[in-house]
């Protein structure tokens, strides 16, 4: 019933001339999504109060709460057709008072890790972008008849979302970068193995793909179907409140990706996310103390991307290429003995510039980098570049180097992703670090101390260069060209 809705909100949000793309339609329903998510919260918080004989007090005042205004409804239930707004008094009431009140949320809250806050910070980062009240009018209907008061519903909900999330990134162009693979996801999970009490970060959050995995692999078990276990037994009610508050915390520089997250979040049980509003990179490392780190990090930071001078200069390996920005960051933000999964392109294994071997050093030197994976093409649909993911841990340099050749036996493309299966030999043999056809290891000391390179370099396998699927291709000459539009607008900039 629910994946109708969402089918029908998406034909309503079509026929609008201010929803042109996949991005559109996923950001105008996730603020009517969090807008009934707040009131049902409510609607149950209330009645909870109630019968403890207590009084609710109401984050929403009366006039705005949903129920008010995108669904009132008569002494019986039904529909209210004779006081629902529509038409051009829908658009001004949600434009011109609607917007405005929960922008004032991020001045009226007694701090950013409140809902209150985050209700404020999410509408002052979007924009109603229907014309037609009448439109408005159809898609609140819509997203009315979803309800969120029981956990199998916003399970059920969840899994939704997330397909649109998928299907923005499918489009491509930007939407691609906010979309990493959750089977990838869940094996860097399922390799890494947070524990409760640990705080887990993402300093490039993206649509908070990383963060709700660890959430469900912590809430619900490494299969995501039963209880999450502590010490054997299961979670307590202090366990529950540590996961709310103390465990997730992100950072997101766009401001689509920002709101995305945070429904994302919201969706898989996280209340009051811990998603800060901010380009991580413009941090200086510095300044990173021991209050500031983390047990574990699991990132997909953007690549392609060009940071400009002021923005290098936080960062003793000086580099204009984003994703070894963050690569610092991120080790820098790894507490003594914590552990981290990074999503990166292969390139950066290879790399001859100076920025890229004194970064494979300092990788050497201060983490245990334990685990390569070599992702196929294509494991990003969108996204022609190939990947790797290291597996590092902080405070003990590198000896041993395992490197595992994911091969699923097939091409990977929009019809044929990857799966949690193409995954399953990865995470057995790395438990051992087993060394197979496809997976090898490799000692630091036979390493060139010059060129520090750690390319993947199968021993058990002749070197042949496959052929290449033409999706693949294609998908590569794309993101040249984005990137070159990137560079071309980063120097614009240094012009203008």
């Amino acid at each position: 019933m629910f994946e109708q809705t969402f089918r029908n909100i998406d034909d309503v949000l079509w026929k609008e001339a201010g929803c042109a793309t996949e991005l559109d339609y996923t950001e105008q329903t996730s603020w009517m999504l969090f807008l009934k998510y707040l009131d049902d919260l409510e609607f149950e918080r209330a009645q909870e109060a109630e019968l403890v004989g207590k009084s609710y007090p109401f984050i929403i005042d009366e006039a705005y709460r949903w129920s008010a205004w995108a669904a009132p409804k008569t002494a019986d239930g039904q529909f209210d057709h004779d006081t629902a707004l529509t038409g051009a008094d829908l658009i001004d009431f949600v434009n011109d008072e609607l917007f405005p009140y929960m922008q004032g949320f991020r001045d009226r809250a007694t701090g950013p890790d409140t809902i209150e806050y985050k209700i404020g910070e999410i509408f002052s980062e979007i924009r109603n972008k229907f014309s037609s009240g009448y439109s408005l009018r159809d898609a609140l209907e819509l997203i009315d008849g979803l309800s969120f008061r029981s956990q199998k519903e916003k399970h059920e909900l969840s899994h939704l979302y997330e397909a649109k999330i998928r299907n923005m990134g499918n489009a491509g162009r930007n939407g691609g970068e906010y979309y990493t693979p959750r089977p990838l996801i869940r094996a860097m999970i399922q390799v890494v193995k947070p524990r409760i009490g640990e705080r887990i970060y993402d300093a490039a959050a993206g649509s908070a793909g990383f963060l709700c995995e660890a959430h469900d692999y912590l809430r619900y078990g490494p299969d995501g179907q039963g209880d999450g276990q502590r010490d054997g037994n299961p979670l307590s009610t202090r366990d529950l409140e540590i996961l709310q508050t103390r465990t997730f915390y992100a950072k997101e520089k766009k401001s689509l990706p920002y709101v995305i997250g945070i429904m994302n979040m919201i969706l898989h049980g996280i209340e009051a996310p811990n998603v800060v509003h901010t380009n991580s990179l413009t941090e200086n490392l510095s300044d990173i103390q021991e209050k500031d780190r983390f047990d574990v990090i699991l990132a997909n930071p953007p690549f392609g991307g060009k940071e400009r001078k002021e923005v290098q200069q936080n960062f003793p390996i000086k580099t204009g290429e984003t994703a070894f920005l963050f690569l610092q960051h991120f080790i820098k933000s790894l507490k003594a003995g914590g552990r981290a999964a990074i999503v990166i392109k292969n390139t950066f294994l290879s790399n001859s510039d100076n920025a890229s071997r004194a970064l494979r050093k300092e990788l050497l030197q201060s983490c245990n980098l334990h685990t390569v994976l070599d992702c196929p093409g294509g494991t990003f649909l969108g996204a022609g570049v190939k990947t790797v993911v290291l597996f590092f841990e902080k405070g003990a340099p590198t000896r041993r180097i395992w490197y595992y050749q994911l091969d699923p036996g097939r091409s990977l493309g929009k019809t044929n992703p990857l799966n949690d299966n193409d995954l399953k030999d990865f995470v057995a043999r790395q438990a051992g670090f087993e060394d197979s056809e496809n997976a090898w290891t490799v000692d630091v000391k036979d390493i060139d101390p010059d060129s520090v390179d750690l390319s993947v370099k199968n021993p058990n396998k002749a070197e042949a260069a496959p052929l290449r699927d033409p999706e693949v291709i294609i998908n590569e000459i794309e993101t040249l060209d984005r990137e070159s539009e990137e560079i071309l607008e980063g120097i614009r900039g240094m012009l203008l």
